[in-house]
């Protein structure tokens, strides 16, 4: 897979966290915004988390859907402006706010009924225009569209039923009734014929996304912004992709799961961390092709410009931990079929541009399924430095920007690090000195140029002027913002994961022309 990589930078930001929308973030007027913003510093990447349908735990990592679009997302000032609904429906109470981190559980029990209200509101008053849009919309999304709405209008009944019996962790395969959750083809048809309207309303609410999302990439490739995209490698027990795709996963009669997904314990953790997800049956999906991946990548390639696939070296080998367990311990590496995999999408698909999260674990067998595709891999420059880390290895480790080919994508950090000023906060005196010593910077007083964020700034300076031929940069390290800012801390539930928003002043003129020296100082503005 030889994709075409201009030597470019950008910003990671997940649409969630922008700013001045009631609750969350939204993919209207201030994502059209950030587009400007970012065309005006000359930058050319626009990286997202993935946009599923969060549930419990709110991560982007965690969808009830591969394919659908979180609704959460959905900008409902564009639904008022074509008439789906009035302005009133569409104000937040006072509870809601425009400001501060997100409040997941306040928006959901506002805006998700909101949402069927423009779409009941959609349904009687369209116009033909809209409802022929509509109508191709369903024609060509039904493959995933339709189960992914059934399971919706059941999950909505069955998850209410167990909340009134206090019920925690019910779910398709441990509490719908037997015929529904084997996803028994009559049973599910005679559900969907007893509940149109519910499954109808859920169409609806992704067809306003997905029109919304369409209008926003185009309208950002228009500005020569490209938007790189984001696959976990494992989708969520409780999740449409798994409750009717049940061949293709390990799992039981019951469709419990038989094994699940995680890493082994390492220098961070005795016990590893133990994700949870059910493991592909890789043999079944061998059998015909791999039809399901090359469904999800084509799909994805039609949302976004470039994929970043997460965990990249589960395709290569995966950790294999039995289902019960309560930690990863006793876990065992099985192998994946990761060459075949790829072989078959490229044959179905050509050459396509996929960056390889290539972190954790990584053996050379990993290095070289990456190597056998020419993917670039990702490079941390957190870890060139952070001595518990890779930089252990001093000045030979593959995170240090002398080490890097060109053929890679470098990152001050990713949504699972801390924020580069946070980092440097708690990094030692030893690691800052290094840091200093590598710089070249002529400084008397590290403490003082950690504190005033000079560090930080010159470290987004290193990773713009490396032979990478992508760097991008979380908008919390283009602004030295600390630990108040992180995004997500791994293997860790609530606390502020996933919460953070900008501020609307981030989109200042003064850090646009910043970021636009660095840009043509450094040729990453070419295209």
């Amino acid at each position: 897979m030889d994709m075409k990589m201009f030597r470019s930078s950008g910003i990671l930001l997940h649409p969630s966290s922008l700013p001045e929308t009631p609750g969350i973030g939204t993919i209207g007027a201030q994502a059209y915004k950030f587009v400007d913003w970012l065309k005006s510093a000359k930058q050319s990447i626009w990286q997202i988390l993935p946009i599923g349908p969060t549930g419990y735990g709110d991560s982007p990592y965690a969808s009830f859907s591969t394919y659908a679009g979180n609704p959460l997302l959905i900008d409902l000032d564009i639904l008022v402006k074509r008439g789906y609904m009035m302005k009133s429906v569409a104000t937040p109470p006072t509870y809601i706010s425009s400001t501060g981190k997100i409040d997941y559980g306040s928006v959901v029990w506002w805006k998700l009924p909101v949402l069927k209200k423009a779409a009941e509101g959609f349904l009687t008053r369209c116009n033909l225009v809209d409802r022929n849009a509509y109508f191709d919309f369903k024609k060509e999304n039904s493959w995933w569209l339709d189960n992914y709405a059934i399971f919706m209008s059941i999950k909505e009944v069955y998850d209410l039923k167990a909340n009134e019996e206090h019920l925690f962790g019910a779910m398709w395969s441990n509490y719908w009734p037997k015929e529904l959750a084997s996803h028994d083809d009559k049973a599910v048809a005679e559900w969907e014929n007893s509940h149109k309207d519910e499954c109808e309303i859920y169409k609806v609410i992704q067809y306003f996304f997905f029109s919304q999302w369409k209008e926003l990439k185009k309208y950002a490739n228009d500005k020569g912004i490209s938007i790189i995209g984001d696959i976990p490698i494992f989708v969520a027990p409780d999740s449409a992709d798994v409750w009717s795709n049940q061949e293709s996963f390990l799992l039981d009669e019951n469709g419990a799961q038989t094994a699940c997904a995680g890493v082994p314990p390492d220098y961070f953790s005795a016990t590893g961390q133990l994700w949870g997800n059910p493991l592909y049956n890789w043999e079944q999906m061998e059998k015909d092709g791999f039809s399901w991946w090359i469904k999800r990548i084509k799909y994805m390639l039609s949302l976004v410009d470039y994929v970043r696939v997460d965990h990249f070296r589960g395709f290569e080998a995966y950790w294999k931990v039995p289902a019960g367990k309560k930690t990863a311990i006793n876990g065992e590496w099985v192998k994946a079929p990761g060459q075949k995999l790829f072989e078959a999408i490229q044959k179905e698909l050509g050459d396509i541009p996929l960056i390889a999260e290539d972190l954790g674990l990584i053996t050379p067998e990993v290095l070289a399924l990456r190597d056998n595709f020419n993917l670039p891999g990702m490079k941390i420059l957190q870890c060139a430095f952070d001595k518990k880390e890779a930089g252990a290895a001093g000045n030979s480790n593959p995170f240090m920007p002398h080490m890097y080919p060109k053929n890679c994508v470098v990152y001050t950090g990713t949504h699972d690090n801390a924020t580069l000023q946070g980092w440097l906060l708690h990094s030692s005196e030893e690691e800052r000195k290094n840091i200093v010593d590598y710089l070249g910077l002529n400084c008397t007083n590290i403490e003082k140029a950690t504190r005033d964020r000079t560090l930080c700034k010159e470290l987004v300076r290193l990773a713009m002027s490396s032979v990478a031929d992508f760097a991008i940069f979380p908008l919390q390290d283009i602004f030295s913002i600390g630990d108040e800012a992180r995004m997500n801390i791994p293997s860790t539930t609530g606390g502020s994961n996933w919460q953070w928003r900008m501020d609307s002043n981030m989109m200042s003129n003064e850090t646009a022309e910043w970021l636009k020296t660095m840009s043509v100082l450094y040729d990453r503005n070419s295209r």
